[in-house]
């Protein structure tokens, strides 16, 4: 029943959708901005996660202080963790914005959220997550969306080059084709997601836009109450989308999950930073995957592993970030 639910609800999108030529991403730059005014509740409820928050503030009002607009090219972004698991954050998509939460994830690409009213999620029985009641993007709202086409470069980005054989409605005389990319489906180790690849415009503060923003309109999912937004190393992550040179985040404990409690996720376009390290840190370089599996994920090399004061007999062990 869910699967002819599901394939009719694809239909339907097609139907009312167009698919047009999305826009080149410009490159943005965008300053860090201290709030105005703060106002805090504190609640008996969680007291350690709103002294969690005032020391937060603290720190980052001190280091305001000390550095006013030192680096113009950062992007700076609250992270929350979720009971159902992972950090979610906001991006703003669409004209007008919406807003959306998306989980953050290092081992996937694609940026996606909910996106039709009609929005399936099996086994979302979470707490805190009304499953009938999930919020989600609506395409039609927005003036800027618009269906990825078969014969759009970035459609490949997902279905690598080949799709173009698959784009049978195209006339191969002719760029000017209306079919749409085809529908996408992502397994994830805790659950799947599927739907239709847009064009779209994101949105960031101080009115700052990037057109032309591939993002997945998932219309059924199994254990993926939000969307998630990809961090992996394929082009159609957000980092790659973006143009970051880097990026980093600290986590704060689960135990704050689903509170006002968050962390910093830190977006670095490179612009004016060049490659300065932070003093006192160790770095080590990511390692590209031989093979083409799993090309999303982040590699490091490690020397040894020792445990206790045994060493194993293994030479540079892979491990994936």
């Amino acid at each position: 029943m869910a699967s002819s639910r599901f394939i009719f609800l694809l239909s339907f999108l097609i139907l009312i959708s167009s698919s047009k030529p999305a826009t080149a991403t410009a490159t943005i730059t965008i300053p860090l901005s201290s709030p105005t005014s703060t106002k805090l509740n504190i609640s008996s409820k969680n007291p350690w996660g709103e002294v969690y928050h005032l020391a937060s503030l603290s720190l980052s009002r001190a280091h305001h202080i000390k550095s006013p607009k030192t680096n113009l090219s950062l992007i700076k972004t609250p992270l929350f963790p979720r009971s159902y698991g992972g950090y979610s954050i906001s991006l703003r998509f669409g004209t007008p914005p919406q807003t959306t939460k998306l989980v953050m994830d290092t081992g996937s690409s694609l940026v996606w959220f909910p996106c039709t009213s009609r929005y399936l999620c099996s086994k979302c029985d979470f707490p805190n997550i009304e499953a009938a009641g999930i919020p989600a993007f609506m395409p039609k709202l927005s003036s800027s969306s618009n269906l990825i086409g078969c014969k759009n470069k970035k459609c490949s980005w997902l279905f690598g080059p080949k799709i173009q054989s698959r784009c049978q409605e195209c006339d191969p005389t002719t760029q000017n084709c209306t079919q749409a990319c085809p529908p996408y489906v992502l397994q994830y180790g805790s659950g799947s997601t599927a739907g239709l690849l847009l064009s779209e415009t994101l949105d960031f503060p101080d009115k700052k836009t990037i057109p032309g923003f591939v993002v997945g309109c998932s219309l059924f999912s199994i254990r993926q109450p939000e969307g998630i937004a990809g961090f992996g190393r394929s082009p159609e992550s957000l980092p790659s989308q973006l143009g970051l040179k880097k990026f980093s985040y600290c986590l704060v404990s689960h135990a704050f999950d689903d509170s006002p409690a968050s962390s910093d996720l830190v977006l670095d376009t490179g612009s004016g930073s060049g490659d300065t390290k932070t003093p006192g840190l160790s770095y080590t370089r990511f390692q590209k995957n031989p093979t083409t599996a799993f090309p999303d994920y982040y590699y490091v090399l490690l020397r040894n592993i020792i445990i206790g004061e045994i060493a194993l007999q293994i030479s540079s062990p892979r491990i994936r970030w």
